[in-house]
């Protein structure tokens, strides 16, 4: 009988947003670099140079350079990350239908439909896919091959970056069983260490133990992770990605700020970038939310609601002023700004008086957007989005 080969893939981007900025700059390789806000934020994405100096995500900015003091800090390029993993996942889906985008930068494939033979067709295919991410976008992924996702997922973690790690079809119990215990997923450091106690400290652990032991090791949810650990899961990748319930964006600044009118300009500036984005999605959005935070990090917001959902600009700019004098006591100065924008609904007819206009603004919105690449970071700006910004 034929052997059944190992159709799912895991792709997970390695240190995807410094990844995609060293592809604009290529003399970031090989440096000790990452992605993040100022001093008052946090990194987002760090090197592998700079992980091996003690630098990781989320750490505090300030704290990053004091473990690594020649870090060098790239300020978040707005539109690019989200490009870059749009342009990656359409290679996916140059040789395969089914590609689940899990998020930004990482994702699974089914290769079922590709007609494959052997377990080496599926290795050559994949490390085509690779070498062909790299040539078209110069940044470096990591790949897990297995019989299904948990396995495919664990395979890719394993020797980043440019890993590429084929779990055999009938081995996934012998491939997790070396591996230590906080590799499943759910498995967080200090529940780790708690199993370390009850002599839980390899995957292949729990399979030896039985029943009374891992309830009291790991309560009601026993069962579950025994199956993990045999490498067991039926869950099929999915192609449909579930609707944004939200869209938001947030600024931390480099000193507390208590003017008002740069605040304003700040925020204006994210209504501007947010509403490309619900466009792009075909959505409305119907509630914008505004939060403050202040340099001892307490905060507060303030929500209003349109009567009718929209994905213009316009009908969000005269609330912005009202949320913020209402969240925020000026009498303190502010760490953080953040807008928000839910009740988010699919892009319909306008049933109000002023459909008509509404539309003649959207054909603009529309022009605009294809200018500045569906964001507004370059192009065409408003006048409030002049300035500098510092985004985390």
């Amino acid at each position: 009988m034929k052997a059944a080969l190992p159709f799912i893939v895991h792709l997970d981007a390695d240190a995807f947003f410094v990844g995609c900025e060293q592809a604009r700059r290529p003399e970031l390789r090989g440096k000790k670099c990452a992605v993040g806000g100022t001093e008052r934020g946090i990194i987002s994405s760090a090197s592998y140079e700079a992980r091996a100096c003690g630098v990781y995500t989320p750490m505090p900015t300030s704290q990053a350079l004091r473990v690594c003091p020649d870090l060098i800090m790239i300020p978040h390029t707005t539109g690019l990350y989200g490009q870059v993993s749009a342009a990656m996942f359409d290679l996916c889906e140059s040789i395969t239908p089914y590609v689940q985008r899990n998020s930004i930068d990482e994702g699974y494939l089914d290769l079922a439909p590709c007609a494959l033979k052997t377990t080496a067709e599926v290795e050559d295919l994949v490390r085509r896919l690779q070498r062909l991410i790299w040539d078209e976008l110069e940044i470096t992924v990591s790949m897990g091959i297995a019989a299904n996702k948990l396995v495919a997922q664990i395979a890719s973690k394993l020797r980043k970056p440019q890993g590429f790690v084929v779990v055999p079809v009938g081995s996934e119990r012998d491939f997790l069983a070396p591996l230590s215990i906080g590799k499943l997923p759910g498995i967080g450091a200090k529940t780790e260490a708690a199993l370390a106690e009850f002599g839980l400290k390899l995957i292949g652990d729990v399979c030896g133990r039985g029943e009374h032991e891992l309830k009291a090791a790991l309560g009601n949810d026993w069962a579950a992770v025994v199956a993990m650990a045999g490498g067991e899961d039926n869950r099929p990748v999915e192609t449909t990605t579930p609707d944004a319930k939200s869209y938001s964006q947030q600024e931390t600044f480099a000193e507390d700020v208590g003017e008002f009118s740069k605040i304003e300009r700040v925020a204006k500036r994210m209504i501007d970038e947010l509403l490309p984005k619900v466009r792009a999605d075909g959505k409305r959005v119907r509630t914008m939310t505004v939060k403050v935070r202040y340099g001892d990090f307490t905060q507060t917001s303030q929500a209003k609601s349109l009567t009718e959902a929209s994905d213009l600009e316009a009908p969000f700019y005269p609330l912005l002023g009202s949320l913020l004098r209402e969240a925020w006591n000026q009498q303190r100065k502010l760490r953080l700004v953040s807008v928000r924008f839910s009740g988010v609904e699919e892009s319909g007819a306008q049933l109000e008086m002023f459909a008509q206009g509404d539309e003649k603004r959207r054909k603009l919105a529309a022009v605009l957007d294809r200018l500045n690449g569906g964001v507004t970071s370059a192009g065409v700006s408003r006048g409030h989005q002049l300035g500098g910004r510092k985004r985390d």
